[in-house]
């Protein structure tokens, strides 16, 4: 790739850019236990009271427990205790806390069960937390094959578990569901959710527990992925169905009826070689009333509709809402929020669902907030349309047409497919997965959105590789290296905390954020929405009017879905904080700018706390001694091709680190001695995937090369805040 180094202006709209890459390594801690209790504990948790489906359904009645993920079935995230209000949530103070493993992303919401809580870290690790000490009660470790940290574009990063029959279900990262006996922490049995077809595949999302079925989606529609949502057996992990969401191999039988009516939108030859992608790689819902699941899907693979061959077909069903029957996974309706998705704009931001108001008529519907900038409210029993409002700055359409349910494209401003464009929303969408909430008592959704757009470029020439394991988006998006520009970026970045009225379709009020990737919301009885933020704090603020109420450091940046449970009649609100995510791997110069490390905790609230949390890290470290570079510019310009191409994703867009994982710009002599074995695999069993195979011995050479020349870069800039910030190792 050819990246041109260009910045441009807009009103109102952040510009910020994100390019097509692979592979990390991991950052480790020691296993800790709870930084209140004095030692660790390895005792076992009490026998858990069933939980089922009935139970999660009337989740209402027993308020002091979260039994999924969303707390019941509609997802709202929204908790009926109100001992903690607007009245007193000034006292809130920290009652305990809990350091996890690994100090990556942190994106669980965690589950509390009669005073247990269940929750994960990166690399899936599960952990069982007496909810009113935070002792630690046991920990299961599933080992994640470190090798496989490529296999997914936004980090290796988990979104919490499901609970039921006396067992915890955690998706694994590397493609394994697996059922832990509740009490100890011990396997009961493990399954693998790939279907064989040897593409990329990774498990992120939290799964959903459906009656006798434990539901789980799949990842990887920035690789050579096909999505699907997989049904498992919830006492033998027996696969009992599987949905497809695009069409594959024209050669082999449809699945489904629902793939015959697809594959007719699917009008090019090479879309199921590349996979399709529409992963469903986030939140599930399930309507008891209906019996109906509801999912989001992804993008397409390629993001570039002509490099995907498919310049005017609908591409069903990418960027989808879609309901099946939760028994057998028939296909029951779908709506398409963007049709040819040509943005990366997936539908897999969390659904919700609601009885609101609509004309005088109480309506059954479901709310979705995804990436295109689009409020949508539908019928959950049909999947019609009832209204669509643009809830961040939006270029890409002009308006949804209510008649049709498509979008208005405006075709000379968004389609990028030939020549650059700068669109709003960018990839990383007006909101991500970051969970939104939706009280009941104020009829407000609460959504964690962000303004900000980005320039996308083709490539010059198509190009598509098949391997596990490496991006494929189908062009360029361009970022500026001069420090000032990205500096002047990271400025323009805006994050809104949003109140909409879905039945007005507006705005309400909000909060505005200096930084993008602010974290999920809670919504309470108590007239509070709770949200973590980028730049490392926990905030609440009046429901109703938008007040801020309370703070709290968080030590990292949150991006993390809040809670709240009770335990003894006491109220507590927990947060999982642990800065990580596709943003700071990828936007290291821009997310510097939020100032926070990845440092992985459970934090959890409580009126009258008195805890307190160990100063921030401080990892700031002196370059060390630089190396000779050894390379004409036609080299160091192929270096940076392939840097960008297949580093970038997690070191960084021009070689600049976010804190998550290592800055290769800080390697030491001895590392830049052993870099060609780094590359060749060396370390897979840190999280840096090998990558034999994939250069030769020059273009390796390009690529270290390249990084020498950015350390001397950095040794020139390092008074600069863009460089400076972005130092710590």
């Amino acid at each position: 790739m050819n990246n041109i180094l260009i910045w441009n202006s807009l009103p109102k709209l952040a510009l910020v850019s994100l390019v097509a890459f692979s592979v990390g390594c991991q950052r480790n801690t020691p296993a800790p236990a709870s930084e209140l209790a004095s030692e660790p504990a390895a005792a076992a948790a009490a026998e858990p009271k069933l939980v089922d489906t009935a139970r999660i359904a009337a989740g209402d009645s027993e308020p002091g427990n979260w039994l999924s993920t969303g707390r019941t079935y509609n997802e709202q995230r929204y908790s009926p205790l109100d001992k903690v209000n607007a009245g007193n949530v000034a006292k809130l103070g920290l009652a305990w806390s809990y350091k996890v493993d690994i100090d990556r992303g942190a994106e669980a919401t965690p589950v509390v069960v009669d005073g247990v809580m269940y929750t994960t870290g990166a690399y899936s690790i599960v952990y069982a937390i007496n909810a009113k000490t935070g002792e630690q009660l046991w920990k299961y470790d599933p080992q994640v094959q470190r090798s496989k940290s490529g296999n997914a574009c936004c980090d290796v990063v988990n979104r919490g578990v499901a609970i039921g029959q006396g067992k915890v279900y955690v998706a694994a990262f590397d493609g394994r569901v697996i059922a832990i006996n509740a009490k100890d922490g011990t396997k009961a049995w493990e399954v693998d959710a790939k279907d064989g077809s040897g593409r990329t595949f990774a498990l992120t999302g939290a799964p959903l527990l459906v009656k006798n079925l434990v539901l789980v989606g799949s990842g990887g529609a920035e690789y050579n992925a096909r999505g699907y949502i997989s049904a498992f057996d919830i006492a033998t992990g027996k696969l009992a169905w599987r949905f497809y969401t695009v069409p594959g191999d024209p050669a082999k039988p449809d699945e489904s009826a629902a793939i015959t009516l697809a594959r007719k939108t699917w009008t090019g030859k090479q879309y199921w070689k590349q996979g399709g992608g529409g992963t469903v790689w986030n939140t599930i819902a399930y309507d008891p009333e209906t019996d109906l699941i509801y999912f989001g899907t992804g993008n397409g693979v390629s993001w570039n509709k002509l490099e995907r061959d498919e310049p005017n077909g609908d591409n069903l069903f990418i960027s989808s809402i879609v309901a099946v029957k939760a028994e057998t996974g028939e296909y029951a309706w779908h709506y398409q929020e963007t049709p040819n998705d040509n943005w990366d704009y997936d539908a897999c931001a969390n659904i919700i669902l609601a009885d609101i108001t609509l004309d005088g008529q109480l309506r059954k519907v479901l709310l979705h907030a995804p990436k295109n900038g689009f409020f949508y409210v539908l019928d959950r029993k049909d999947g019609k349309l009832l209204s669509a409002e643009k809830f961040a700055p939006t270029t890409w359409a002009t308006h949804v047409d209510l008649k049709t349910g498509r979008p208005v494209v405006d075709q000379k401003v968004a389609d990028w497919s030939k020549e650059a464009k700068v669109v709003a929303p960018g990839p990383f969408g007006a909101h991500n997965w970051q969970p939104m909430s939706f009280s009941p008592k104020t009829g407000l959704v609460y959504i964690p959105a962000q303004e900000v757009a980005s320039m996308m470029a083709p490539h010059k020439e198509p190009s598509f590789d098949n391997r596990e394991g490496v991006w494929n988006i189908g062009g360029d998006l361009p970022i500026p290296a001069d420090p000032k520009v990205i500096e002047q970026i990271a400025a323009s970045l805006k994050g809104r905390l949003i109140a909409w009225d879905p039945v007005a379709q507006k705005q309400v009020w909000s909060q505005p954020y200096t930084n993008i990737w602010n974290g999920g919301t809670l919504a309470t009885a108590g007239n509070l929405v709770f949200q973590g933020t980028a730049d490392g704090r926990v905030v609440a603020y009046s429901a109703d009017k938008g007040e801020k109420l309370w703070e709290s450091p968080a030590n990292s940046g949150v991006m993390a879905g809040p809670m709240s449970y009770e335990v003894d009649g006491e109220q507590y609100v927990t947060v999982m904080a642990g800065w990580g995510g596709v943003f700071p791997l990828i936007g290291g110069a821009i997310s510097n700018y939020a100032k926070v490390r990845p440092e992985a905790r459970v934090l959890t609230f409580k009126i009258g706390g008195t805890a307190s949390l160990p100063a921030p890290k401080n990892e700031a470290v002196p370059l060390p001694e630089l190396q000779e570079v050894k390379a004409d510019a036609k080299t160091l310009a192929r270096g940076a091709e392939l840097f960008i191409g297949n580093c970038a994703q997690c070191h960084g867009l021009n070689a600049v680190g976010g804190g998550v994982i290592p800055d290769l710009r800080y390697l030491t002599p001895e590392k830049h001695a052993i870099f060609a074995g780094i590359v060749a695999g060396a370390k897979s069993d840190r999280g840096m995937p090998s990558f034999a195979g994939r250069f030769n011995p020059e273009e390796v050479e390009a690529i270290h090369q390249y990084i020498i020349e950015r350390s001397h870069a950095l040794k020139q800039a390092l008074g600069s805040p863009a460089e400076g910030a972005a130092s710590a190792k």
